[in-house]
């Protein structure tokens, strides 16, 4: 389960919580400290509910993430003393702080995992930067064992965000195919496919880290591998299935966070097969042929990156502004 802004957002909205804000209000209490009591109670509320979840696997799923201040996402000492002030707030085993991986982000991210916080890491687009967090863990999990700290307990998922990736590449293939050409045939094959390919990708990362020598001693301490999440998995355009991100990208060791429309749309017609290691070849060779295409998909993902933080800053103030704005709560 995640928590983020836009979603705490949405629960204010449907005035759920109109008593106790209009408590803490008349308190004099700040809307900071108000979103911080709301979202705490919550993300503790759930992680009880998830916490026999958490015990029958062992510690290996029933998870609920809180994010840090998105306007952090810049600030490596402002991030690691927020997740820290949050991690103690919530005191709960199966809780991820929440961390965009950015150049900052990561090197938040190795302390904390160094000094206890489970992490979430968010916010990932490209294979470049998924080998960056995937080291900078198996960096915080030795440099764990080498101060003598146990690292059988330690928890974090790598969050790859998906239809994204095509909802920026799509249209740039769209005015290809509209040219004609040589190069409109590569377009269409590659069309709603670069995401996909580029999530198998990384699953094949995620293979050959943690199933490497360098991970072996690791995982005789009882260590594990920082298994990957599927974010934005719902499909945007209505011509394509709307399970899509969802079926293609079923495998060990993952985690797909579908939202409650997508998850009713697979319960209703999707079909459970492990399709993640399927076409791998293929997927690698359309990503190889984009620079013929024009695109240069580490662009694109630095530019998602760049771009995803202004996106998660959006909803945070627009939280505040809710909580801030006179309403009939008050």
């Amino acid at each position: 389960m995640i928590l983020n802004s836009s979603i705490f957002e949405a629960i204010v909205d449907s005035h759920e919580y109109d008593e106790d804000i209009r408590a803490m209000a008349l308190e004099g209490t700040g809307v900071n400290a108000i979103y911080v009591t709301l979202s705490q109670r919550d993300v503790q509320s759930a992680a009880e509910e998830f916490r026999s979840v958490y015990v029958k696997t062992d510690g290996h799923d029933g998870y609920v993430s809180l994010e840090v201040n998105s306007h952090l996402a810049h600030d490596t000492n402002g991030t690691v003393a927020e997740a820290h002030r949050l991690w103690k707030l919530l005191a709960r085993p199966n809780v991820f702080i929440k961390v965009p991986v950015t150049t900052e982000g990561l090197s938040a991210i190795q302390e904390l995992i160094i000094e206890d916080s489970n992490v979430n890491v968010t916010l990932l687009f490209g294979l470049p930067r998924y080998r960056q967090v995937a080291e900078a863990y198996l960096a915080s999990l030795a440099a764990r064992a080498a101060r003598g700290k146990p690292v059988n307990h330690v928890a974090s998922v790598a969050s790859f965000f998906v239809s994204r990736i095509d909802r920026l590449v799509d249209p740039l293939l769209d005015k290809i195919i509209v040219q004609g050409g040589e190069k409109a045939a590569l377009a269409k094959n590659v069309w709603g496919r670069v995401a996909i390919a580029s999530a198998k990708l990384a699953y094949q990362l995620y293979k050959g880290i943690f199933g490497s020598g360098r991970f072996e001693p690791l995982a005789d301490l009882g260590a594990r591998g920082q298994h990957l999440r599927w974010a934005s998995t719902s499909t945007k355009n209505p011509d394509e299935s709307d399970v899509k991100y969802v079926e293609a990208l079923i495998g060990p060791d993952t985690v797909n966070t579908a939202s409650l429309e997508t998850l009713d749309a697979y319960r209703d017609h999707g079909d459970p097969k492990a399709r993640l290691e399927h076409d791998v070849e293929e997927a690698r060779l359309g990503l190889e042929r984009l620079p013929e295409l024009g695109i240069n998909i580490d662009h694109v993902t630095r530019q998602l990156e760049d771009d995803g933080v202004v996106k998660f800053n959006k909803p945070s103030d627009k939280r505040l502004q809710t909580l801030a704005s006179p309403s009939p709560r008050r």
